[in-house]
Order: C-alpha cells, then sequence, then structure tokens
C-alpha cells in the first residue's frame, strides 16, 4: 500500500510537474533557444551581394568614364578647358524643355536605397560588420550615403548626354541593376529584419523606378537609330518657352478653345466640382523639375513611412490581441495621410507673379531680387528638405494620433464599456459645479452682448449699457480667468495639432508673419521660388532665343563712287531695325524680376531725355 501510494504520488507530482511545465513557454529550459515563431533563418544567396557591387560599380565608373569622352566640357575661361572631356551633369534642373521622367525615377530609386540602408546591418556589402552594435557601423553607413548617388550617377547623367551611345550605356546600366535587384528579390523574398515581407514590399518603388529605366532607355536607343536623331534635344529647348509667351500674349483664344462644349452634362460637372480639389495644369505653365521630383519623393516617403509604421505595430497588435479572452476588440487605427489639396497651384500662382514682376506676401520683404549663396543652398536642398519634412511630419502624425485614440478609449470608451477605472468620469462628477459654471459663465456673457450690450439704430449696431457691461466685466474677471486657462491650454492643443498636419508642407510658414523668416522649410521654399524666377523665366528666355535666331544683316558690297552720294538712306533703315532690337530688348530685361534691383538703381540717376547727367 505504501508502495503503491509513493507510486501514485509519484504519479500525481510528475502529472503536476507536466502541468506546470507547459506555463513557461516563453522560456525553454535548456540551454537551447526555441527560436521565435514565424521568423525563418537569414537566406544565403548564391552570388554574394559584395560581388554584385563590385561588378556594378564597376559598370558605372565604366559608363563614367565613356560619358565623359562624349561630353565635351565648355570654356570656364579663356584657353582653359575647351573642348576637352569634362563630367556630365545628372539633372539639368533649370531646363524648361527636358523631361521630368527619368529624373524623377532616378531620385526616387535613391531614396528607395537609402530607406533599405537604415535597417541594414551591412550597408556596404565591400565591407563586413559582425554586429549592428560596432562603433564602426554609423561611420559605415555615411560612407553609404555617398555611395550609392556616385552608382547611380551614370545612370542620370545618360539621359542629358542625349547621344546614341550615351543611351546605349544607359540601356545596359538599366538591365544590370533591375536584374540584379530582381534576383535577390526572387532569390531571397523574406528577410528576418523587422517584418519577412518587409524588405521585399520597401524595395518595390526601387523595382518601378528600375523598370522604368529599363524601358525608356532602348525605347530612346531606337528611335534615336530610327529616326536619326542628332545630339541631345537643344533644338527643343525654346519650344517651353515660346509656348508659354504665346500664352501670355493670347489668352482669350486660349481660353476659349479650352471651355468644354458642353456646359450642362453630367461629366463636365463632375470635372468643375473636381478641380478645386485637383490640381489641372493650366495651359502654357510648366512646373518647375524640382517640384515634379519633390512630390514623387513626397509620395515614395509616405509609403514608406506607412509600411515601417504597418509593419511595426500590426504584429504587436496581432501578438497582444492573441492573449486577450474578452469580447471587446480594441482597434486602433489611426493611418491617416494630411495633404494638401492646391500646394501644386499655390506653387503656379507664386511661379506666375514672379514672371509678372509682382511683389509677393511670402512675409517680411527680400533684400534683393537677385540670386545670393543663401538662396543657392536653398535651392539645392529643396527636394530633400521636403522629403525629410513629409517623412518626420507623417511620423508625427501617427505617433500624436495614436496616443490620442488610445487615450481616448482606455479612459472614455473601455471604462464605459466595463464599468471599472472610471477616473475620468469619477473626476468630472466630482468637479461639476466648476465647469457648470464656466459654462453658464460664457452662454450669459454671450446672451447679455446680443441682447443687453448691442442694440440696432438705422440697420448699425450700436453699444448700449456702457455701466452694466462694465460692471459685468468687472464681477465676471475671476470666472474669466478659469476660462482664459481653459482657452489657453485648447490654444496650445490646436496649434500643435495645425502644426503637426501641416510640419510637410514648407509654402506654408509654422511661425507668425513677423517670424516667418526664422521657420527653415518657408524660407526654403521662398529662396526656391527666388531662384526658379530669376533663372527659368520663360518669356525672357523665349525673347533671347528669337534675338539669337533671328537673321544677320548681310555683309553688303562696297559702294561705288556713283552710289556714295546718298549713304544715309540706306544705314538708316539698318539703323532702324538695330534701335528696334535693342529696344526690345532692353524692354524685356527691364521687366525681368531678377534685375528689379538693378534697374531701379541704374534710373535712379538718368534725366527725362536718358541722358546721363
Amino acid at each position: 500500500m505504501a508502495s503503491q501510494a509513493a507510486e501514485d504520488g509519484n504519479q500525481t507530482s510528475s502529472g503536476v510537474t507536466d502541468d506546470y511545465s507547459s506555463w513557461y513557454i516563453e522560456e525553454p529550459l535548456g540551454p537551447e533557444e526555441v527560436q521565435p515563431e514565424g521568423v525563418k533563418p537569414p537566406c544565403q544567396p548564391s552570388v554574394p551581394p559584395a560581388l554584385l557591387h563590385t561588378c556594378l560599380a564597376s559598370l558605372s565608373l565604366l559608363a563614367l568614364l565613356l560619358l565623359a569622352l562624349l561630353v565635351r566640357r565648355r570654356r570656364l575661361w579663356t584657353r582653359c578647358g575647351h573642348g576637352r572631356p569634362g563630367l556630365p551633369s545628372p539633372v539639368d534642373f533649370l531646363a524648361g524643355d527636358r523631361s521630368w521622367t527619368v529624373p524623377t525615377a532616378v531620385f526616387v530609386v535613391l531614396f528607395s536605397n537609402l530607406c533599405l540602408l537604415l535597417p541594414d546591418e551591412n550597408p556596404l556589402p565591400f565591407l563586413s560588420l559582425k554586429t549592428a552594435s560596432n562603433p564602426g557601423s554609423w561611420f559605415i553607413k555615411l560612407l553609404a550615403l555617398l555611395y550609392y548617388p556616385v552608382l547611380y550617377y551614370p545612370l542620370a547623367a545618360c539621359a542629358t548626354a542625349g547621344h546614341r551611345a550615351a543611351y546605349l550605356l544607359g540601356t545596359v546600366l538599366s538591365w544590370a541593376h533591375f536584374g540584379v535587384q530582381v534576383w535577390q528579390r526572387a532569390e531571397c523574398p523574406q528577410d528576418p529584419k523587422i517584418y519577412k515581407y518587409y524588405s521585399l514590399l520597401a524595395s518595390l518603388p526601387l523595382l518601378l523606378g528600375l523598370g522604368f529605366l529599363s524601358l525608356w532607355y532602348p525605347v530612346q536607343l531606337v528611335q534615336s537609330v530610327r529616326y536619326r536623331i542628332g545630339a541631345g534635344s537643344q533644338g527643343l529647348q525654346p519650344s517651353y518657352s515660346e509656348k508659354y509667351l504665346r500664352t501670355l500674349l493670347c489668352p482669350k483664344k486660349l481660353d476659349s478653345r479650352s471651355r468644354p462644349i458642353s456646359k450642362h452634362s453630367l461629366l463636365s460637372r463632375a470635372w468643375a466640382c473636381s478641380q478645386h480639389s485637383i490640381y489641372t495644369p493650366q495651359p502654357g505653365f510648366r512646373l518647375p523639375l524640382k517640384l515634379v521630383i519633390s512630390a514623387a519623393l513626397t509620395g515614395t516617403a509616405t509609403y514608406q513611412v506607412a509600411l515601417l509604421l504597418l509593419v511595426s505595430v500590426v504584429p504587436t497588435v496581432q501578438k497582444v490581441r492573441a492573449g486577450i479572452t474578452t469580447d471587446v476588440s480594441y482597434m486602433l487605427a489611426g493611418f491617416g495621410v494630411v495633404l494638401s489639396e492646391d500646394r501644386q497651384e499655390v506653387v503656379e500662382a507664386n511661379l506666375q507673379a514672379l514672371h509678372r514682376g509682382a511683389a509677393l506676401d511670402l512675409g517680411p520683404s527680400l533684400q534683393s531680387t537677385h540670386p545670393s549663396r543663401q538662396a543657392i543652398v536653398c535651392w539645392m536642398s529643396f527636394s530633400a528638405y521636403q522629403t525629410a519634412f513629409s517623412c518626420l511630419g507623417l511620423l508625427v502624425q501617427q505617433v500624436i494620433f495614436f496616443l490620442g485614440t488610445t487615450i481616448l478609449a482606455f479612459l472614455v470608451f473601455v471604462p464605459l464599456l466595463h464599468g471599472r477605472n472610471l477616473l475620468l468620469l469619477r473626476s468630472l462628477e466630482s468637479t461639476w459645479p466648476f465647469w457648470l459654471t464656466l459654462a453658464l459663465a460664457v452662454i450669459l456673457q454671450n446672451m447679455a452682448a446680443h441682447w443687453i450690450f448691442l442694440e440696432t439704430h438705422h440697420g448699425y449696431p450700436e453699444l448700449t449699457n456702457q455701466r452694466m457691461l462694465c460692471i459685468a466685466t468687472f464681477l465676471l474677471f475671476p470666472i474669466n480667468t478659469l476660462v482664459g486657462a481653459i482657452v489657453a491650454l485648447w490654444r496650445v492643443l490646436l496649434s500643435s495639432l495645425y502644426n503637426t498636419v501641416h510640419l510637410g508642407q514648407m509654402d506654408l510658414s509654422l511661425l507668425p508673419p513677423r517670424a516667418a523668416s526664422l521657420d527653415p522649410g518657408y524660407h526654403t521654399y521662398r529662396n526656391f521660388l527666388r531662384i526658379e524666377a530669376s533663372q527659368s523665366h520663360p518669356a525672357v528666355i523665349a525673347f533671347c532665343t528669337l534675338l539669337l535666331h533671328a537673321p544677320s544683316p548681310q555683309p553688303r558690297p562696297p559702294l561705288a563712287p556713283q552710289d556714295s552720294i546718298r549713304p544715309a538712306e540706306e544705314e538708316e533703315g539698318r539703323k532702324g531695325s538695330q534701335n528696334r532690337a535693342r529696344w526690345g530688348l532692353a524692354y524685356t530685361l527691364l521687366h525681368n524680376p531678377s534685375l528689379q534691383a538693378l534697374r531701379k538703381t541704374a534710373l535712379s540717376g538718368t534725366k527725362t531725355n536718358g541722358t546721363q547727367p
């Protein structure tokens, strides 16, 4: 019996032990570590990434050298560098007729690589890092920030060269980059970092950009061979400026043509309603290239940040939801993107106003209208700032909205549903006389202001009962002080929400008008408009192009002795045409916004008849 009891006790204890052992799921008993569920070991590619990047870097360097031989450097100064090989420009930002598709695709590819670079432990495959906590890891990432722009430099420069050989090099480069990316994603689609499919989803803009370039360069190569297109599209350069000039000179004809045929149709009404929220390009006007690139980068940044928030929050919420046994499901959805509806329309209106020489109400007036060192720096960093502001603005918006939704849920909705932890409601219950007094004071003041202190005489409101008004103001001063404290808190909250929503919008200052110049984003936007209006004015470009294309006067043979009696009659027509051309050029240059400051100083000392004193 004793042995049987002992056996039963052992079985019971073992059974209890077995039951208790199932409680410790998160802590393994042995020295071996249990791998988390859903996480696979890192994929081992068949071709090392270091070898692929070495081949791509070598190919890019070779393409850059060949492009340098194709592009001839202009003369910087007399007897220096004329006709020698030069480094081609990747993007021509100030050219009005250049295609914006290739620069936009290259910038999207570059930004997508930078997004994939941040969580990567080995940003440069040439150098191997054991752990991410290595002190040299941040230095390697800084080197990678310089490596990827150099890697994609020839891919963008092949489009600006405008040569058949450049299109051939662009085809080879785009196919090589696109093939390597597709090979890596197809061989290792899952990655244990952050989320198993994060690397694949984050590389979608990268694949789209490289796929577009791999199709665009072959099409340009075939067109250049078929139609015998020369080196570049320089012959089409004045088309945008001439079109803009024609639009300014004959706006009525363009407006009559652009009107819809049927004004009362359903489609025309829908189009008229959608024009208030959708940007519609104006005939003859073209948005600057940097603004188009900024819009594309903003969309890419929104996708990358939303994807990062999604893969970071959703798995955590799923794990938390798996351990909840109540019937209430907590849905915390706050992924809302706030964009300006008419940002491009605002930029278009501001640029057109600057083209007309108008002074914009953009805060404190600029000291001068010609380009400066600070304006050039702001113009260079406009697209990068817009991308960074969009990323940070979206992150701050999601954090604030998530915290606000969580606080509202756990302080109001959850206590009401469960009937427990009614902290906020109990505090309101205990202080209801205070809130009722404040509400009654505000309501009574508004009613008294409407019915007692205002009277309408001859259609105009007039102030009456001034003695009662002063008495009420004095008596309600303590209560209005408490109301002012509540209003101050509401003001802080409202300004914080407003600045959070408009953090990614650079054409709107987050500071008062007097301190608008202290806002770095708004300051960058103003100087960006300044450079665009002064360096790429379409009317000035069109007029100067017409002057350059004007036929030059043919050299006349020497006059015979009998014809030299009347030289003044023949020279009169030539001088008249020269004077008309000079007056036209002077009129155009004097109306150039970039020369306003110089024009005022030059004309301040002139007389009425145009002679200098």
